[in-house]
C-alpha cells in the first residue's frame, strides 16, 4: 500500500502557537460555563483571552515576516579599505593606503585617552653606613701553654699560661685537661674553680681570672699526685684549642 506522506517538521514559534490557541479555547470554554455567578471572575478571564489573542497575533504576525528578526548589517569603518575583484583580462590595481577621515581621527584619539606621564623612578632611601670592618674587632681565640713547674717523687706541679694576643679583651673561658688514669688527683688549684668527670678536670675561671685583657695573660697552677714520669696530662684545650707544651 503506498506509504503517507511525511509530515512538516513543526518549528517551536508553530508549537508555541498551537498552545496558545487551545489554553485560549479552555478560558472561552471556562468563561461560558460561570453564567453570571461572579462578574469578576468573568472579568479577568475575559481579559486573560484578550492577552492571549494578542499573543497569538504577534506569533503569527513574525512568522509571516520573518525578515524583520533578520540581523542588521553594520557598515564598513570609514578608514578601512574594502578589497574590490580586478575586472577580468585586466591588470590588477595597485593597492592604495586608505585615507583616515578627520572623524575618524577624532574618534581614535578620544578612545585612546589624554597621555599618560610616565612613571617617576621610586625613591631611594639613602642607606645606612655601616661601621667599616677595621673598626670593629672581634675578641681574638685565647692559647694555653702547658708546662710542668715541680717534680716530685709521686707528685708535680703544674702551670697553664692562658694568653690572649687579640687587642680586645676575653671573658669566660673553658680549660679542660685529661689525665692518663681516673685514680689521680688534682689538688691545690689557683686560679679556677677545678670539676672532674672520670679522669677530665675542666677549669673555669675564678674572680681575678674571669677576664684576660688584651694583650696579656692569666695563669692557672695545680698539683697531680702521681709520678711525673707517667701521670702527665694526654689531652689539654682551652675553648676548645689545643694546649702546646704537653710532653711526648
Amino acid at each position: 500500500m503506498p506509504s503517507s506522506p511525511p509530515q512538516p517538521r513543526r518549528t517551536v514559534a508553530v508549537i508555541l502557537l498551537d498552545r496558545i490557541v487551545a489554553l485560549a479555547g479552555h478560558v472561552r470554554r471556562a468563561i461560558g460555563g460561570l453564567g453570571a455567578s461572579s462578574r469578576r471572575t468573568r472579568v479577568l478571564l475575559a481579559a486573560s483571552l484578550v492577552v492571549l489573542v494578542a499573543t497569538a497575533a504577534s506569533v503569527v504576525l513574525v512568522l509571516r515576516t520573518p525578515e524583520r528578526l533578520a540581523p542588521v548589517a553594520l557598515d564598513p569603518p570609514p578608514d578601512v579599505a574594502l578589497p574590490t575583484d580586478p575586472a577580468v583580462g585586466g591588470p590588477d590595481p595597485q593597492a592604495r593606503p586608505a585615507a583616515s577621515s578627520p572623524a575618524a581621527a577624532r574618534r581614535t584619539t578620544a578612545a585612546a585617552g589624554p597621555p599618560v606621564a610616565a612613571a617617576a623612578p621610586p625613591a631611594t632611601a639613602p642607606s645606612a653606613r655601616t661601621p667599616s670592618a677595621a673598626g670593629s674587632s672581634s675578641p681574638a681565640a685565647l692559647r694555653a701553654a702547658f708546662a710542668i713547674e715541680e717534680r716530685a717523687l709521686f707528685s708535680y706541679g703544674a702551670d697553664v699560661t692562658i694568653s690572649n694576643a687579640g687587642r680586645t679583651r676575653v671573658t669566660n673561658w673553658t680549660l679542660v685537661i685529661t689525665l692518663p688514669r681516673e685514680s689521680l688527683e688534682v689538688s691545690s688549684v689557683t686560679g679556677a674553680r677545678a670539676t672532674r668527670e672520670g679522669a677530665i678536670w675542666t677549669f673555669v675561671p675564678d674572680g681575678t681570672t674571669a677576664e684576660v685583657a688584651a694583650e696579656s695573660s692569666v695563669q692557672v697552677t695545680f698539683r697531680v699526685s702521681g709520678a711525673p714520669i707517667s701521670s702527665t696530662p694526654t689531652a689539654c684545650t682551652i675553648d676548645g684549642a689545643a694546649c702546646t707544651g704537653l710532653p711526648d
